[in-house]
């Protein structure tokens, strides 16, 4: 007979059956067992609910970090947790869930330089026993910390022992003295930096080649910065400052111009062939791969877009989009643009600039579903442009910060260069831009603007030119120019009140000569 279709008297059973000690220990320790789980079951569980992970806990955050999770251990009361965080300094933000997840997203960037304590007490779980009535039971408390990263930015030195050299100043460090990433015989012409702050990415000529006339003599190398982006902790110090890596030499191409990709993994740069001036093109240098021409591409100035994968290039029939890899989208064109200023870091738009008929210049923003709109017409130029990272209530953009110069009405051609905002609002389906004058630069066109990451500061240089260079090396504009001297500004850009009786911010003066000032990211 089968053994699934015998029957087990179960009243047979006894503990007598089993005679030795052991045998009886263990039925003995099973049913206290047993009805120790019951209890435990009937009664709930009365373990307080915990965190259990928190993706910013001890790290480095930057801008392009718009938000962190919170792990519990159990489903939790939403309520009850959204009204116990706690962020000091405050950061304003929103709430969204899924399952034991938290998401928590940053309405603005988290401004740098701060170290910010998050808590959570008194929220409850979603399940509640007899005694707690279905509040829920208390969590346990949590607190962490993190920081954001330095605010950081670097310049071209201009007098002594700094000039033409790559300086980096870090504000949020105890001591903000300019700090030398390169040496003395290095001739800086540009620089771009990485994403995560930790390298700079520059041109330059040995000080030497300079002097004998060898001017287009660039070669592209690297710098490491001495700032770690990667962990709030001190226990992890960073990598050492001034460490050069080259990337590309000079030896059978003309490097001009070059630039980096959002992500630090690509760069374009113009080269000329040595041999054959008509042989110029852009050049792509991906991480670990040689540099490769970008095919059936020549033209003139570049950006490469914030998705990394594609390139604004200004061509003779207007602008160009141009892939950078095989799998991106084809070439599309912009024949109604000249110029390309700005982009928004999360490639929602960007600010194109038009020459009309009548000596203006027209700037428009173009965003990622083919919409524009013309915010400015100017009788001048329009130099520089940022996107404000600091959005409306509607996610939308509410600012730009721009560099302009207005033509002035004289006998002889001149400009008038000054920073300004242009406040962007929506009226239906058109986007109006409202002008407003921040600061005049009297007789700077050669003024370089940069928005901190933040969105909180604008940095900028006023540079004074020499009627002759002291020497061939001597840092020079981007229209040949010797510099003499040059002063950084700061420009805070802190929101006030619609008051006539606030006063007006005024940019401070720092401490050092310079130009070409870049924030870090």
């Amino acid at each position: 007979m089968s053994v699934f279709n015998q029957k087990i008297n179960l009243s047979s059973l006894n503990l007598g059956q089993f005679k030795q000690p052991i045998d009886r220990m263990a039925i003995t320790l099973m049913l206290v067992l047993s009805i120790f789980i019951g209890l435990l079951l009937l009664s709930g569980d009365r373990t307080a609910p915990r965190v259990r992970e928190f993706t910013w806990q001890n790290q480095q955050i930057g801008a392009e970090d718009t938000g962190f999770i919170l792990t519990f251990f159990r489903p939790m009361n939403h309520s009850s947790v959204e009204e116990n965080l706690k962020i000091e300094p405050p950061l304003p933000g929103k709430f969204s869930w899924a399952g034991r997840r938290m998401a928590y997203t940053l309405k603005n960037p988290a401004p740098y330089g701060v170290t910010y304590t998050l808590k959570l007490a008194a929220a409850t779980d979603r399940y509640g026993g007899e005694n707690n009535q279905n509040k829920g039971t208390p969590m346990q408390p949590f607190t962490s910390s993190f920081r954001s990263r330095d605010r950081a930015f670097a310049y071209i030195g201009v007098n002594g022992e700094t000039q033409s050299r790559l300086m980096l100043v870090n504000l949020s460090s105890s001591d903000s003295k300019p700090i030398p990433l390169t040496p003395k015989d290095l001739v800086v012409s540009d620089f771009k930096p990485y994403p995560n702050s930790d390298r700079i990415l520059f041109s330059a000529t040995d000080r030497s080649q300079v002097q004998a006339g060898a001017t287009l003599s660039q070669e592209l190398f690297t710098v490491t910065t001495g700032i770690n982006p990667q962990s709030a902790s001190p226990a992890q110090p960073p990598p050492p400052a001034g460490r050069i890596d080259k990337l590309l030499d000079s030896k059978d191409y003309q490097n001009l111009k070059f630039d980096l990709s959002a992500d630090g993994k690509i760069i374009v740069i113009q080269r000329v062939n040595r041999r054959n001036p008509g042989d110029f093109s852009p050049w792509i240098i991906e991480e670990k791969m040689p540099p490769r021409r970008l095919e059936n591409q020549q033209g003139g100035d570049f950006m490469i877009r914030p998705d990394s994968k594609s390139m604004v290039i200004s061509q003779k029939q207007g602008l160009a989009i141009v892939p950078l890899k095989p799998e991106a989208d084809p070439v599309e064109f912009l024949p109604k643009y000249e110029q390309v200023l700005g982009m928004a870091r999360d490639n929602s738009a960007a600010a194109y600039v038009k020459y009309n008929g009548d000596f203006t210049r027209s700037l428009f923003i173009l965003d990622n579903q083919g919409v524009e709109q013309e915010i400015l017409r100017i009788p001048g130029s329009i130099i520089a442009v940022y996107f404000d990272p600091r959005k409306d209530k509607d996610n939308q953009f509410r600012r730009l910060y721009c560099l302009l110069a207005e033509r002035l009405k004289t006998e002889n051609y001149k400009e008038q260069p000054f920073i300004a905002t242009i406040d962007l609002k929506k009226e239906g389906t058109r986007l109006v831009g409202t002008i407003k004058p921040l600061l005049i630069l009297p007789n700077q066109l050669d003024t370089q603007i940069s928005l901190s990451p933040d969105g909180l500061a604008l940095i900028f240089d006023q540079s004074v030119t020499a009627a002759t260079p002291s020497t061939a090396s001597s840092p020079r504009n981007d229209s040949g120019q010797s510099i003499a001297t040059s002063r950084l500004w700061l420009l805070p850009l802190v929101e006030t009140p619609a008051d006539a009786s606030q006063p007006k911010i005024q940019p401070e003066e720092l401490p050092f000569a310079g130009y070409h000032p870049r924030w870090l990211p």
